[in-house]
């Protein structure tokens, strides 16, 4: 019986009301469960944790069955507080991460009243407590807050100030069972040369596990009669089965693993096989993970809640923020220790989906507690989430901590006060215990003689970004694997203030920087203005004071340019870099936040620019200096490849003055990088390393293609982009829609100029392609398909739309093909 409707919510002075006797005078509102209190009350700008909460559901039973066994479950309880059962005190709580089964059997009438008291965490925080911190972070606002197990994102200003998650935010449940008489499963796969193993173990707390407990997988079948302490396990063989991978090398194949109990199927389980492979020693190599034996360049984000209000997504959100994921070729996602563990629900789309995992537990930036029973705790926390994720297939990392030990090393202490027994053997032996087939990691960053220094381990790394330098950085970085890079103030498409407004801000990163109070003098506004003065020769204060929507539409652009063009240095062949993951995925409030999805999930322009260069099949160009360009091809998926790679160099933007084309042959999983020049035959001067005048050519396009059709695309311009701005009588431009022959349409660009930076608006329609150059001479085809909001059908009129472009003055009507 799932407990989600009837729930209320009423506010208290902390402390006043010790009970729900003393509640007579509470006025009541309709809350949501799962759910928190910002999600009744918004997020109105309070401190949460400044106030007591009680949630209140009263609900009826049938009355037969009252007085049978019934356990109630409760998945998760922000932050700390009691719950009581028609006035008996069930239990008290003080972990976000716990949950809780308890006996209700006797308790239980046809009428109930359920109440969860969350308690106010401020007057607690304020406590003096010993021992203290050997350090103190500037991350959170109280250094307290290690004693308590909860989310972080919500108490860290400058990040992520507010809501806090407070209140019941996993589903509240009845079952029919006792709990420590009820079975329990654990399935474990492996991938044995071309064979696929699965284990299953059935247990009871109480009692012996009775009748009769089969496994199925396809027509494998087996028993589980082979006795074990505590119960039965049985293991499957399925031969030549068909491995799982993640979706940028393989499909993600899952095979529906059944558990029977005299008859009745009482279970199931989609699983899948696989093999991983990591580096001997991350802390000197970084992860090279190996997927199948085949090495996977990893690229991704770091993810944050989809939803701080509420902190319950529903299944479509989810879905369709994992399903973005997939869409830009990325193949990791980081669930951060300043986050939320996730429900089953976003494990399930990320096995099915190919997506791996890196789950960071959820310590992060604070000297946390070596007493004997915060360290028990904090093992019991990992076994409980190790139970749920360590048979899954996208389970890869599995992370001890976020900064906890780069935190003291930047503060210039002994980097060893960020090390402990807790991250160097009580959590890897939990990881070891779970039987989980993922690497382990003690920190990250971590590595090398300082756990900050890029050259080793695994790195935070934001020289490009945080730190002014510019994409040739990142290869002179030596960076082994970046579990967190690239963070810029994403600029959305949808702005309701204007740069600098005390609103607009309230949605921007700032750096806790050295200030206790204030932080740093600088925001990640700044950091992308830095970009944008250096790439468009642009003074941003000026331009946004004269022509704020230039300056917008720049800043959305540029962040994305740098993005790629960096994550292009780390995935090329001769890279010692094994993988990036980008902070972060999502904006958790509006605003120009480090997303590369706005708030509401939506893609930014930076968005498109990263799903170009992790694309599965891909082209893309590096500046090579006096040696050239260097051009780089990789064919991700197990098919081979077979095509053609068309090279062709512009002046002027328009003229064109070379080109050649050449026949490429990629086996799967296979990569190939080339030097411009060799395969043109004579020197042109790419990269305009050598300047004995102006660049011979200002556009050079790289283009994919397999049999007729656009595949990937590159362009590199030697002398920058485009500066000003032409009508579009000077670039020769035309857009206009035709039929698709499903339920889409056409849109036809053709230009006799070089355009930068094109934007297609149709109404009721999604472009496959955002933020793109188009090749003068060539133009460029895409497809639109209806939008979630529902477009034209095929027999009705075309949709209207504009175009944009960042090298076009005004816009553009897109007609309709004659």
């Amino acid at each position: 019986m799932d407990l989600t409707q009837g729930w209320e919510l009423t506010g208290t002075a902390p402390g006043r009301c010790t009970d729900p006797t003393e509640l007579t005078e509470a006025t009541w509102r309709p809350a949501q469960v799962p759910g928190t209190v910002a999600a009744v009350v918004g997020a109105d700008g309070r401190d949460f944790d400044a106030e007591d909460w009680w949630f209140r559901c009263r609900f009826t039973l049938d009355p037969a069955r009252v007085g049978a066994p019934a356990a109630l479950v409760m998945d998760g309880l922000a932050t700390t507080g009691q719950v009581w059962l028609n006035g008996v005190l069930l239990t008290e709580f003080g972990s976000m991460w716990q949950s809780h089964e308890l006996d209700v059997s006797e308790l239980l009438k046809s009428e109930n009243e359920l109440l969860i008291a969350c308690r106010a965490l401020v007057p607690l925080l304020a406590r003096r407590r010993r021992p203290a911190p050997r350090w103190r972070t500037r991350v959170v606002n109280s250094n307290n807050l290690r004693w308590y197990r909860t989310m972080i994102f919500g108490r860290s200003p400058g990040f992520a100030s507010g809501p806090a998650a407070v209140g019941p935010w996993r589903p509240v449940r009845l079952l029919d069972h006792r709990p420590a008489e009820r079975p329990r499963a654990t399935v474990r796969t492996r991938l044995d040369g071309r064979d696929g193993v699965v284990s299953v173990r059935v247990s009871a707390l109480a009692k012996p596990v009775a009748g009769q407990w089969n496994v199925r997988l396809g027509s494998e079948r087996a028993r589980l009669a082979d006795p074990c302490p505590g119960g039965l396990e049985t293991e499957l063989r399925v031969a030549d089965v068909r491995p799982w991978w993640p979706h940028t090398h393989g499909a993600p194949v899952l095979h529906e693993l059944g558990l029977e109990h005299d008859g009745d199927v009482v279970g199931s389980w989609n699983v899948g096989f696989r093999s991983l492979g990591w580096a001997d020693d991350i802390a000197e190599d970084g992860l090279d993970l190996q997927i199948n034996g085949q090495p996977v360049f990893v690229r991704g984000a770091v993810w944050t809640p989809a939803d701080l209000i509420r902190m319950a997504p529903t299944s479509a959100e989810l879905r369709n923020l994992l399903e973005r994921v997939r869409d830009a070729g990325m193949n990791m996602l980081r669930v951060v220790g300043t986050g939320a563990y996730e429900s089953p629900m976003f494990h399930d789309l990320c096995d099915e989906l190919g997506i791996l995992v890196w789950q960071d537990l959820m310590f992060a930036n604070m000297d946390y507690p070596e007493e004997d029973g915060f360290l028990g705790a904090a093992q019991d926390e990992a076994r409980h989430v190790l139970r749920d994720l360590a048979w899954r297939p996208s389970l890869a990392v599995v992370c001890g901590n976020s900064e906890v030990e780069q935190q003291p090393a930047m503060m210039g202490l002994d980097p060893a006060l960020g090390r402990g027994r807790l991250w160097d053997s009580l959590l890897p032996a939990v990881v070891a215990e779970s039987g989980a087939d993922c690497a382990y990691i003690p920190s990250t960053p971590s590595g090398g003689a300082l756990p900050f220094h890029a050259d080793r381990g695994v790195a935070h790394y934001f020289g490009v970004s945080g730190y002014f330098r510019m994409p040739e950085d990142a290869r002179r970085a030596n960076v082994k694997f970046a579990s967190e890079s690239l963070a810029f103030a994403n600029v959305p498409d949808e702005v309701e203030f204007p740069v600098h407004h005390p609103l607009a801000k309230a949605g921007v990163q700032r750096d806790a920087g050295t200030g206790w109070d204030i932080g740093a003098g600088w925001d990640f506004d700044d950091v992308r203005d830095h970009y944008l003065s250096a790439r468009y020769e642009v003074n941003p204060v000026q331009l946004r004071r004269y022509d704020h929507e230039r300056y917008l539409n720049l800043s959305r652009a540029v962040s994305g340019q740098v993005m790629a063009e960096t994550i292009g240095e780390w995935r090329r062949a001769g890279s010692p870099c094994n993988g990036a993951l980008v902070l972060w995925l999502k904006d958790m409030l509006a605003g120009a936040g480090l997303g590369i999805l706005d708030h509401r999930g939506q893609p930014k322009v930076a968005y498109h620019h990263l799903r170009r260069a992790m694309a599965p099949v891909a082209v893309w160009l590096t500046d090579e200096g006096v040696n050239g360009l260097a051009v780089h091809l990789a064919n991700d998926p197990g098919r081979p490849f077979q095509g053609h790679l068309r090279l062709s160099l512009f002046k002027d933007f328009s003229q064109l003055v070379e080109q050649t084309s050449v026949e490429v042959r990629l086996a799967g999983h296979e990569a190939a990088t080339h030097n411009l020049e060799e395969l043109l035959g004579h020197f042109v001067d790419p990269a305009w390393a050598y300047r004995f005048g102006p660049p011979s050519q200002d556009v050079i396009v790289a283009s994919l293609e397999h049999e007729g059709h656009l595949v990937s695309q590159a362009f590199h311009l030697p002398a920058g982009p485009p500066q000003g701005q032409e009508s579009a009588d000077r670039l020769g431009l035309q857009a206009v829609t035709s039929r698709d022959d499903q339920d889409g349409v056409i849109v036809t660009v053709a230009t006799q100029r070089f355009l930068h930076g094109v934007r297609v608006q149709l109404a009721g329609y999604r472009c496959e392609d955002d933020s793109f150059c188009v090749e003068p001479g060539v133009g460029r085809r895409l497809r639109a398909r209806p939008d979630s909001a529902g477009g034209v059908n095929g027999g009705a009129e075309l949709p209207r739309g504009e175009l944009t472009a960042l090298n076009l003055a005004g816009r553009v009507r897109i007609g309709t093909a004659a």
